[in-house]
């Protein structure tokens, strides 16, 4: 299943206050970057993140991006703005690491 452009603009939208956010397209899914930083995508509908020491104090399940990946958690609450950029803040800082 491909990601539509409606929840693209939808997840855009929720990251529009963080700076230097970044999306580019991926086949049928999209990729996501903060400062340069690729820290996740949207695949299948679905907002995923990186697996780092410092974003698992959020507890999020993991998922499966598309066969054959590594397992990434899955961000289930995308209407809460202040939790998104916390998690996302923590997983870029993991990978600047």
């Amino acid at each position: 299943m491909a990601s539509s452009a409606d929840y693209r603009d939808f997840i855009l939208e929720q990251l529009s206050g963080l700076p230097e956010i970044f999306c580019r397209p991926m086949m049928v899914e999209f990729l996501l970057y903060l400062d340069g930083v690729l820290f996740g995508g949207i695949y299948d509908d679905r907002l995923l993140v990186k697996i780092v020491p410092t974003n698992s104090e959020f507890g999020m399940p993991e998922a499966i991006p598309y066969d054959g990946a590594k397992p990434m958690y899955l961000v289930e609450d995308v209407d809460n703005r202040e939790r998104l950029a916390e998690i996302i803040y923590a997983t870029v800082e993991g990978l600047s690491k």
